[in-house]
């Protein structure tokens, strides 16, 4: 425990310092909240491409990345006299406490379901709780979340109302004529409409992932990966054959080389 408490101390040390108005970095001095976002994101992504990757020593130095932005953060809330590292982590401390009461109290743990509720109704009396509270069932979904990650948050809060379908068909129904509105829209001439359906037919989509008990984000993630590994492969093929410039090649030739990864895949 003395060991990660002096690794931290550390890690704000280094943060000072980098923020000295007198002996600073220039870069970092010149940072806001709001410039720092990106690199947040980035490193986020940084920590779950290492997961996905099985990399364990890349996860621990992605993770840092990860920690510092929050240092980052606490160290100009600190100069601004709003809060500092330890009053995040006393905040988050005190939240995993009072939504986990069957660990941290005599409270009845109960089957997985309960705990969700119970987890979900801690994370409503929170809300209420703020200067200015949102009563909406969707309060506190992030604007700044991926956008099918957001979705898929979105239809769970609203599922939780009872705002659902029964069951996936009705989703997969509502996919059929969201693809309808999307190809009537693309007969017209405008492109905002046209933009607004296809937007509704991602909607409905993720829909659809969800009530199968999948998360579209990762789905789609997989689905990326995919196609990746078998474009390479396809352009390794081609290669092997002497065609070095996709560009020059015809449709047919690439959907034939594309059919042959394909193949290969099937036939391991």
């Amino acid at each position: 425990m003395a060991q990660q408490e002096n690794g931290i101390q550390a890690l704000l040390e280094v943060m000072r310092q980098l923020r000295d108005p007198e002996k600073g970095c220039p870069w970092d001095l010149k940072q806001t909240y709001e410039t720092i976002v990106p690199y947040t994101l980035e490193e986020a992504y940084e920590v779950a491409d290492a997961i996905e990757k099985g990399d364990l020593q890349e996860l621990k130095e992605e993770l840092g990345d990860l920690l510092f932005q929050v240092v980052f953060y606490s160290q100009i809330a600190a100069e601004q006299g709003v809060f500092d590292f330890a009053q995040v982590a006393e905040s988050i401390t005190g939240k995993m406490r009072r939504r986990h009461p069957h660990v941290f109290s005599d409270a009845e743990s109960g089957d997985e379901h309960s705990l969700r509720r119970a987890w979900e109704e801690a994370k409503a009396t929170e809300r209420a709780g703020k200067t200015r509270p949102d009563a909406s069932q969707l309060a506190g979904v992030a604007r700044a979340l991926p956008a099918l990650l957001r979705a898929h948050k979105l239809q769970k809060r609203a599922a939780d109302a009872g705002f659902d379908w029964p069951d996936p068909q009705g989703a997969l129904d509502k996919t059929r004529e969201e693809m309808a509105e999307v190809e009537q829209a693309a007969a017209g001439l405008d492109r905002e409409h046209l933009e607004e359906e296809l937007g509704d037919l991602l909607f409905a989509l993720v829909n659809v992932v969800r009530l199968y008990g999948f998360q579209a984000e990762h789905a789609l993630r997989r689905a990326n990966d995919k196609f990746e590994r078998r474009f390479r492969r396809m352009e390794q093929l081609l290669r092997e054959q002497g065609e070095t410039e996709l560009a020059g090649l015809s449709l047919e030739q690439l959907e034939d080389a594309w059919n042959r990864v394909k193949q290969e895949e099937r036939a391991e």
